[in-house]
């Protein structure tokens, strides 16, 4: 399970987390939905323990992820599909993180096989297109077999048979017990993913609910307005 509690990120003057609190369960697949420049990729990086935030805490399984060792036994994510060196080769790379996690061998094998990528594991991965090193970072999260998954907009880049192929391993993921969590700007690919939704806007909460709950919120007729100065609204709106 992740729990945010009043996270917080400032740079300088400039709030990208704004006292920020939700809970991701496991079995489900929460989409945590905002547009570009929410907060979302900065939040995430924070669960992580990468960014220190300025305030609040975010852990996993009940503690910060600093302090977890062997972390991809504890949480697995994609952030950033680029984030690997072009000259090193798909094995290579996966090899050297379960080397540092203390993982078996053969995890390596397994993964780059459920991903599909078996065929080009001794490619160099800067051949590769953006969807095959989709592959490759959803490959490397899985690799520790872990109980929390973090996959930041993992669709980028995917042709549409790689696009159901990964909504289906997200959803099979879930099944399993494990807490999911898909970050996306788009609500339409969250309307094919995700069970539950984290949504934000300019790093403070927006809602968290299920799907259907959204939506249903969303497609209303009605919209109820309050205010400190109803004479003044009534006065607006005549």
């Amino acid at each position: 399970m992740i729990e945010v509690n009043g996270l917080t990120k400032r740079y300088g003057g400039v709030t990208a987390v704004n006292d920020l609190t939700f809970t991701v369960r496991p079995g489900h697949v929460t989409g945590f939905l905002g547009p570009n420049g929410a907060g979302k990729s900065t939040t995430m990086r924070m669960i992580l323990g990468l960014d220190r935030p300025t305030a609040g805490t975010a852990t996993i399984g009940g503690r910060p992820f600093r302090r977890q060792g062997a972390g991809l036994r504890h949480a697995g994510a994609l952030l950033d599909a680029g984030d690997v060196h072009p000259g090193r080769s798909a094995a290579a790379h996966l090899s050297a993180l379960a080397r540092g996690n203390g993982l078996p061998r053969r995890r390596v094998a397994e993964v780059l096989r459920e991903v599909g990528l078996e065929d080009v594991a001794r490619r160099r991965v800067g051949g590769f297109s953006l969807g095959m090193r989709q592959r490759l970072g959803i490959a490397a999260a899985l690799l520790g077999d872990p109980p929390v998954l973090l996959f930041d907009e993992p669709v980028n880049g995917l042709d549409p048979e790689g696009v159901r192929w990964v909504r289906n391993l997200f959803r099979r993921l879930a099944a399993e017990g494990r807490t999911v969590l898909v970050s996306s700007h788009l609500m339409s690919e969250m309307e094919n993913t995700a069970d539950r939704l984290v949504v934000i806007g300019r790093g403070e909460l927006i809602a968290e609910e299920s799907l259907a709950g959204f939506a249903a919120r969303g497609a209303r007729d009605r919209v109820t307005v309050r205010t400190p100065d109803p004479a003044r609204l009534a006065a607006v709106l005549t």
